[in-house]
């Protein structure tokens, strides 16, 4: 029953570490006497089999049998054939008792592969036997994979077994493999193109690596073929079908991935188009799109379209592609299928292109101006037109925020002579990357080679806009805003964006009425458009910062995508670069307004749109919010995961660093550690100058770091650092920021004793948050002011202060702050004592001892002094009769 193992095994089983090792614990566990059942998943191909050979390896008492799609008919068949028992009848229920007793009281692991396959008796028979397992020493892997009628499917589903997922390769992963495989050391930009040429598929991207020359895995401009099983079942099935079939699906196939069926039936000239699209359908060929009738077409499969394609012989794709420009209605479609239909270089096409982008580009719809360039280069007998048009295609596609094709060109961009137009193409790509240095670089020399043409100078003055933004420097950013106006001709793209982003230079150096005055300008200047979705998505963030998040979500929501819409699709229409900054902001818009799933949900949407597009300067502002809401709702693992992901260095841009830093400190905020608190923000303290950062609304990082400072016990220094920005508040009249100051403000005084003017103080910031729909803001001041009336001995106050607090976070899904309400309302109401001999406040001080906490943590978590815990613990130790820590938590585990 054993099966057949790879012999490229070694050199091909490549990131399965981890399900190794998950596999290993597996066993172990079932090995101990608790039966372990699995579910192996992951798409056909991605190498689940080959991890299980790899697994089962000089492991012994491993039976192994496969699903065979022949026998799904046949009832009982897979079950039999594990018992090696021909006669062993029909009965799920006998068959499944029978496979407990054969399996017996050894250690045994059981593979089932192609279980989807199975006969669904077998797989009930494997089910009963689950439930009769007890403590059998067993470990039953079945692999998730194969077609499967929906009886089989439901039972696999309905088990109740741990999960295995086998995730698609990373283009890390991929060119492991690929060095592995063909000894060719790809780049990172290749192995990311052939990583999503295949979807991380092994074995799709070994077919492709040995079907294809290496000399195309690196030009960013071939497409990449179809593997090579996929074209053969393609081809296979259409000599199989009839001739009005195979024309549907050819004409299908040439007019692209969404393809119209009265359009694939004029260019197919197809006469009974029903019928051919059901046999189309039937052969796997052709689709139906979800919530659509029989209209829209789709192709089943990620390389369906191209292996039909590329079936097409020259003569017959020249004929359909001419044919389809005179079909299709939309001008950028007819335009693609000539470039396609033209076998040699055509000026005259090539010019129509660039005309195009040109019209397009005044739209700001950045990926049809590339996709147009892109065209234009291939077709154009000039080199300088190949390169100048090459260079505007690359601009486009950072525009777009489809960065990782910018990428893959850059190594052709590099090699072109030096200049403006390129430096500041290559300036734009490295600014969506994050990197701040090169951009710099790119961005002088530019400026330095711009010589008297004004078109050229423009741009390099509008990519100086988009690193100041980067930067959150408002004085440059207006500088180089106004210098690019007063270069470019008025309706050129780059007057046009920069008038678009200059409202947030002057909200970044304080100038709010000017900033609105510029949203309002620029959207009456662009009332619809890509230029439209930039106005309106600077315009939320400024509504954000201004404490209008009603308005904010209403912008926001305007500038992002449908849900529906993919990357591409974005990027078509608009800017997936602007699209991912709505979605960022948005994120936090629904944050404060107290909708944290609808903020979870938002930056799911944005994490997918950075993996796809690469635009790693908005990375570490997306997992900020995810880092917040995972902590404050008691998910550590997931806020760190979040962490992880969001990370950034002290040199990079602002808008990097700050929302890394600021996502690190508010997780330790939830933990209540401090003094890490004090460490992540400490570089933004000591920042200088600070510039835009210290504008209130944009970047709320002071008050964490202030309280931070009263709960460390570094009064002055709170008080020093809390001085200039409260008049600085109170100047911009500034709700928001006035509120979060004056409650630390409160704390400050409350830990020296005033406790009338804290009183005052937290009076104060209620005020300020009246009018204001900031469900967090409001629990906090509560809170605080609940923490400083307990400190001072006002319990009864303090009681009903802490009980508000703790329904406010409730109602938001703070779970961390709940927690903490319910031991402060524990020790803030009187009692005369408890069954064990010890106070509220000493059974609180114990049980976060007994945690592990340090007296120093403890008194930060309790808001009290370090001498205050460490006199409650000696008093818990004499009561209890425990001589330590550990005698204190051994004692509390025990009950």
């Amino acid at each position: 029953m054993s099966g057949v193992q790879p012999a490229d095994e070694d050199v091909h089983l490549v990131g399965r570490s981890a399900q190794l090792d998950r596999l290993a614990a597996l066993a172990d566990r079932a090995r101990a006497g608790s039966p372990v059942v699995a579910v192996v998943e992951g798409p056909a191909g991605v190498g689940k089999s080959a991890l299980l050979h790899r697994f089962r390896r000089g492991r012994p008492g491993v039976t192994w049998v496969a699903g065979l799609s022949w026998e799904r008919d046949r009832p009982g068949e897979l079950a039999r054939r594990l018992l090696d028992a021909p006669d062993a009848g029909t009965d799920p229920v006998a068959l499944g008792t029978a496979l407990v007793r054969a399996w017996g009281a050894a250690p045994h692991v059981v593979v089932v592969d192609d279980a989807l396959d199975a006969d669904p008796m077998s797989l009930q028979a494997l089910a009963s036997a689950a439930a009769r397992l007890d403590d059998a020493p067993l470990l039953l892997l079945l692999v998730r994979s194969g077609a499967a009628g929906a009886e089989a499917v439901d039972l696999l589903d309905r088990l109740p077994a741990v999960r295995l997922p086998v995730p698609p390769l990373t283009p890390e992963q991929t060119r492991l493999l690929a060095a592995r495989a063909t000894g060719v050391d790809l780049p990172l930009p290749v192995a990311r193109r052939l990583s999503d040429h295949v979807g991380g598929i092994p074995r799709h991207l070994l077919e492709v690596l040995r079907d294809a020359p290496p000399v195309r895995w690196s030009d960013w401009q071939t497409r990449l073929p179809a593997p090579t099983t996929v074209q053969r079942r393609v081809e296979a099935a259409l000599l199989a079908c009839s001739p009005p079939a195979r024309a549907l699906v050819q004409a299908a196939a040439v007019l692209g991935a969404e393809p119209v069926l009265a359009d694939a039936v004029v260019l197919g000239e197809v006469d009974e188009p029903i019928a051919a699209l059901d046999e189309a359908c039937a052969a796997g060929l052709l689709a139906l799109q979800a919530g659509h009738g029989l209209d829209a077409l789709a192709f089943p499969g990620r390389f369906v379209r191209g292996a039909v394609h590329a079936t097409l012989a020259p003569a017959r794709r020249h004929d359909l592609h001419l044919r389809a420009a005179e079909v299709v209605t939309d001008e950028t479609d007819r335009l693609r299928h000539r470039v396609e239909a033209a076998p040699l270089p055509d000026p005259t096409l090539a010019d129509e292109l660039v005309a195009l982008a040109e019209r397009k580009a005044a739209e700001g719809a950045w990926a049809v101006v590339a996709g147009a360039l892109i065209d234009a280069a291939r077709i154009s007998p000039s080199r300088a037109d190949r390169e100048d048009r090459l260079l505007r295609a690359v601009d486009a596609l950072a525009g777009a925020g489809l960065l990782g094709q910018a990428v893959d060109a850059l190594a052709e961009v590099e090699a072109l002579p030096s200049g403006p137009h390129r430096d500041a193409v290559l300036a734009y790509v490295a600014v969506q990357r994050g990197r701040r240095a090169e951009a710099e670089s790119y961005l002088d020399a530019a400026w330095e080679r711009r010589g008297t043409d004004r078109a050229a100078a423009a741009v390099v003055c509008q990519r100086r806009v988009l690193h100041a933004l980067a930067e959150w420097d408002g004085d440059g950013l207006v500088r180089w805003a106004g210098r690019a106006v007063e270069h470019a001709q008025p309706d050129a793209p780059a007057a046009v964006e920069s008038r678009a982003i200059v409202g947030l230079g002057h909200a970044a150096r304080g100038e709010v009425a000017e900033a609105f005055t510029a949203y309002r300008a620029a959207i009456a200047e662009s009332p619809s458009g890509p230029q439209h979705q930039r106005a309106r998505m600077g315009l939320g963030w400024l509504h954000l910062a201004q404490d209008d998040p009603d308005a904010a979500r209403r912008e926001l929501e305007y500038a992002v995508p449908p849900v529906s819409a993919t990357a591409s699709a974005a990027g078509r229409t608009g800017s997936n670069r602007i699209s991912l900054w709505a979605l960022a902001w948005l994120a936090r818009t629904r944050f404060a307004l107290g909708d944290w799933s609808g903020a979870l949900e938002a930056v799911d949407r944005a994490e997918l749109l950075v993996v796809a597009t690469g635009l790693e300067l908005l990375r570490p502002l997306v997992h900020g919010t995810g880092a917040q809401v995972r902590a404050l709702r008691g998910e550590p693992d997931a806020a760190e995961r979040h962490l992880r992901l969001g990370g950034a260095a002290a040199l990079d841009y602002t808008v990097m660093a700050v929302p890394a830093l600021l996502a690190r400190a508010h997780v330790a905020e939830a933990a209540a550690d401090y003094g890490a608190v004090v460490r992540h923000l400490t570089p933004l303290a000591v920042r200088s100058p600070r510039g835009g950062i210290d504008e209130p609304g944009f970047w709320p990082w002071h008050d964490v770091y202030a309280n931070a400072l009263v709960r460390t016990d570094r009064l002055a220094e709170a008080d020093a650092f809390l001085a200039p920005l409260e008049a600085a508040a109170a100047r911009r009249r500034h709700r928001s920021t006035g509120a979060r100051l004056g409650v630390v403000r409160g704390r400050l005084l409350g830990a020296r004793g005033d406790v009338a003017g804290a009183e005052a103080a937290f009076a104060r910031a209620r005020d300020l948050l009246a009018p204001l729909p900031l469900p967090y803001d409001r629990a906090r001041t509560d809170f605080a002011h609940g923490l400083t009336l307990r400190r001072a001995g006002r319990r009864r106050d303090a009681a009903e202060l802490l009980t508000t607090a703790r329904q406010e976070f409730a109602a938001l899904g703070a779970q961390v702050h709940v927690d903490r309400c319910d031991r402060e309302l524990k020790t803030a109401r009187p009692s005369a004592g408890t069954p064990d001999g010890l106070t509220e406040q000493e059974r609180t001080v114990s049980a976060l001892v007994a945690t592990g906490m340090s007296n120093k943590e403890v008194a930060a978590e309790m808001v009290l002094s370090v001498k205050t815990v460490q006199f409650h613990l000696t008093r818990v130790y004499a009561k209890l009769g425990v001589r330590s820590r550990a005698e204190l938590a051994a004692r509390r585990a025990g009950g």
